[in-house]
């Protein structure tokens, strides 16, 4: 059992649900044929049990049939018209009136043939043993007629019945005739009656339909004469009773339903071909097998394709995933030729999903190689150009020892503040200093610029020591600085303010440089946000500033601008707490 577990839990989902498709199928499949088995039994015992009653109600209407001629024979035997005469034939002792008798005999028993149409003949035997036969007379072997004669006289006036042999097919009922006069009843011998049935007219009467109609007395035949079965070879299955039962004969399945009668003890048998019979009922049974087997085999072909359907977007994401996982991401992006197109139901937002993910992982991949390069590009340029700053570090520094040499303290100062600002703008070290840091390249490039505008610069610095530690970007300030003497001072020849100071707002811990300028007005402050603004100097702009901080701290920091004609121009930088 485990193992069959680990084959199903490991096999393929389009085969996992091939397979379940077919186990709901064939559930529903066998279902519906025992179902369909079910009902039909339930009919073929009510189509059985409806031909059983139809049989017995034929025999009721043939034994009605049979005790109306019957009762026709007793009114015979007790017609005063014929007792008188066959009394006269009796007691005449003349040749010539006993045939002037008969001759009256013949026409009065000619009303009964004639009114009968169930009747081939009647023969009367007197008591001169002379028969008189009226209607289609067929002779009665002598042997034959001795043993009626004996059967009717041991019955006591009562009928008795003569089955049918190779020489007659026809029923016969034979039945004394005793004289009675009125209420006087003597009893003495006047002749025989007997009645030829005609069976055939009977049946088709009374029991019309499909299907051979059998009449057997015991082992006698009574109908027909020559059957297409062996009655003793059915009669051998049948039950005591009324009922049906199907049986195999000569290679065919005939379908019988039997009945005894209580009254005459005969048994009637109805013999059907079971396919002749049941014809529609087995057509509709093979049509349902057949539409329920096409049901199933569309059923799991639809269900086959479905899986397929379902799993080959699957299976093809697994493969361009393969390849993505063996870093060929523009393989993988690439539908085969002959992929037709995915809907847009969830697997198709997968594989839209993926793709889209490919190519950014692609397009990042290719813009970090880029970088990459212009990275070492740029590395390498800056190593080109170390040796020109050495140089001028170097110079610097020797005109800074021939100034102190001269006791020339302003030229030493100014040289050693230009030394450290070209030090920190070339460095490539760290591109966070701190605050610190960042105010001691604003300390020296004041006082490179004071020694240039004198007086006219007068620039206050308001930082508490306790933020000094704080990180900032580097070279964030000086550009600030250099824009502000550039724009603010330069124009005017009035001294011009400037000051930076901190504060701190609930969410950011702010840099704020001011001067008292001329401001800008609302248009160029606008181009200078949005970066359209062409400026005059060669330095770090200030998108460059905003830029490095967001990337720095987060798109929630940056640099604001507050300006305004005639009002100056404030510069906030936003920074982390």
């Amino acid at each position: 059992m485990q193992k069959w577990s680990a084959i199903y839990k490991n096999m393929k989902i389009k085969n996992k649900l091939s397979l379940l498709i077919s186990l709901i199928v064939a559930m529903a499949f066998t279902f519906a044929v025992i179902v369909q088995q079910y009902a039909f039994s339930i009919y073929d015992e009510q189509l059985y049990l409806k031909s059983s009653q139809v049989l017995h109600l034929s025999s009721s209407a043939i034994e009605s049939e049979l005790e109306r001629i019957e009762q026709l024979s007793f009114n015979i035997i007790t017609d005063t018209q014929i007792q008188n005469l066959l009394r006269s034939i009796s007691g005449s002792d003349s040749d010539y009136d006993r045939l002037i008798l008969r001759q009256h005999l013949v026409d009065r028993l000619l009303n009964y043939v004639g009114s009968e149409p169930m009747l081939y003949s009647i023969h009367l035997i007197d008591s001169y043993d002379k028969q008189h036969d009226v209607g289609s007379i067929v002779p009665i072997d002598p042997a034959k007629k001795e043993h009626i004669l004996q059967l009717a006289g041991d019955a006591d006036g009562e009928e008795r019945w003569i089955y049918p042999d190779e020489q007659d097919s026809a029923l016969l009922l034979s039945r004394e005739i005793r004289s009675y006069t009125g209420t006087l009843f003597d009893l003495h011998y006047l002749g025989t009656i007997i009645i030829r049935i005609n069976m055939d007219k009977i049946v088709r009467k009374s029991a019309g339909g499909e299907g051979d109609l059998i009449m057997t007395a015991g082992t006698d035949l009574i109908y027909p004469q020559t059957p297409h079965f062996d009655p003793a070879a059915i009669q051998s299955s049948l039950s005591s009773g009324n009922g049906y039962l199907t049986r195999e004969m000569d290679g065919h399945t005939y379908f019988i339903a039997h009945n005894r009668s209580a009254n005459t003890g005969w048994t009637y048998m109805n013999v059907t071909p079971f396919n002749q019979a049941f014809k529609q009922i087995i057509f509709i049974k093979e049509l349902v097998i057949i539409v329920f087997t096409m049901i199933f085999a569309v059923a799991i072909l639809l269900g086959i394709r479905f899986s397929r359907g379902l799993t080959r977007p699957i299976e093809s994401l697994i493969t361009r995933m393969k390849l993505a996982e063996k870093g060929n991401f523009a393989e993988a992006n690439v539908l085969p030729q002959d992929a037709t197109p995915v809907a847009m139901n969830e697997l198709g937002l997968l594989h839209r999903t993926f793709r889209l993910m490919i190519e950014r992982i692609n397009a990042l991949i290719t813009e970090n190689y880029s970088n990459r390069l212009l990275i070492k590009e740029t590395e390498f340029k800056a190593l080109q150009a170390q040796i020109n700053p050495h140089f001028l570090y170097n110079t610097l520094e020797s005109v800074n020892w021939l100034a102190k040499m001269n006791k020339q303290s302003q030229i030493s100062d100014m040289v050693q503040a230009l030394a450290f600002l070209l030090r920190n703008s070339v460095s490539l070290k760290e591109p966070i200093l701190t605050l610190g840091e960042e105010l001691e390249i604003v300390r020296n490039y004041i006082l490179i610029q004071r020694f240039r505008f004198e007086d006219r610069l007068q620039f206050t610095m308001d930082v508490q020591e306790q933020d000094w530690q704080r990180p900032i970007p580097k070279l964030t300030l000086q550009p600030l600085l250099e824009n502000a003497i550039h724009y603010a001072l330069e124009p005017s020849i009035e001294p011009c303010r400037i000051i930076l100071f901190c504060k701190e707002t609930p969410s950011a811990f702010c840099v704020v440089l001011e001067d008292d300028g001329p401001g800008m007005g609302p248009d160029t402050l606008m181009q200078l946000r949005s970066g359209n603004l062409t400026t005059s100097g060669n330095g770090i702009g200030l998108l460059n500033i905003d830029e490095r901080i967001k990337l720095a701290f987060g798109e929630h920091y940056g640099l604001t601008i507050d300006s305004g004609p005639g009002l100056g121009t404030r510069v906030i930088l936003s920074l982390p707490k």
